[in-house]
């Protein structure tokens, strides 16, 4: 990490952040904005992921100096906020809700897994989030709006969004991680056997009864992330 990636000790003043226009340092006109050093950045992690996205290098992407960058960003953990609320913007935000907050609240997690998927950045980088921006609390405002017709108060919506999110992080950062480890028949036969001779020794009889079970035909992600997501919804309780 180079100097200036990390975070002060305070971070940046939301209000200055999202609520006040970017304003460089005096001095010639720069040739470049912040939304063309966020997309350059949100490009580089795209790419390379987020380990990549330094100061430095993406002053290099935009073709400036890195001590002009600060000016937009002060370090990497508020251009990282700015490149979350940047591609929460591909959400959409406009489209009729249906009523049936289940139904929509199941919309809501698989448009957020399609923006993750688009992005594999993007659950790594909510965690370390340290504010919202524009483009985030208009899809938040949207999830608020399609719990409407629940019981639930305040805190309880806002928990329900963030235990929606957290979920869909989750499952994207494994389903990315599991892409990304070339499993061949011959290591998945091998973990089959494997626990099936831990199943049969008798110790473990929950995991014997569970693996007993007959599995069923392969599932696609998409199937499989359905089903686990109407696992959450359905379950939660609106009163």
């Amino acid at each position: 990490m180079t100097a200036g990636d990390g975070a002060g000790a305070a971070g940046v003043d939301p209000q200055e952040l999202w609520l006040r226009p970017a304003r460089p340092r005096r001095g010639r006109r720069p040739a470049f904005s912040r939304e063309a050093i966020t997309a350059a950045a949100v490009a580089l992690a795209d790419a390379e992921g987020l380990e990549a996205v330094t100061m430095r290098r993406v002053a290099s992407e935009v073709g400036a100096g890195v001590m002009s960058l600060y000016s937009y960003a002060p370090d990497k953990e508020t251009l990282v906020d700015l490149m979350v609320d940047h591609v929460s913007g591909e959400h959409p935000t406009t489209d009729p809700l249906t009523g049936d907050w289940r139904t929509d609240l199941k919309t809501i997690g698989h448009l957020q897994r399609a923006l993750m998927l688009r992005h594999p950045w993007l659950p790594a980088a909510l965690f370390a989030r340290r504010t919202l921006g524009p483009n985030a609390l208009a899809f938040l405002e949207r999830a608020l709006a399609a719990l409407r017709p629940t019981r639930l108060d305040g805190t309880a919506k806002l928990e329900v969004f963030s235990l929606l999110t957290g979920f869909v992080a989750n499952h994207v950062a494994y389903e990315v991680t599991r892409a990304a480890v070339a499993d061949s028949p011959e290591r998945s036969a091998a973990e089959a056997r494997y626990l099936a001779a831990v199943a049969a020794d008798g110790h473990h009889p929950e995991l014997a009864a569970a693996l007993a079970t007959p599995p069923g035909p392969p599932r696609s992600p998409d199937a499989v992330f359905a089903r686990l997501l109407g696992r959450l919804v359905d379950g939660l309780d609106s009163e």
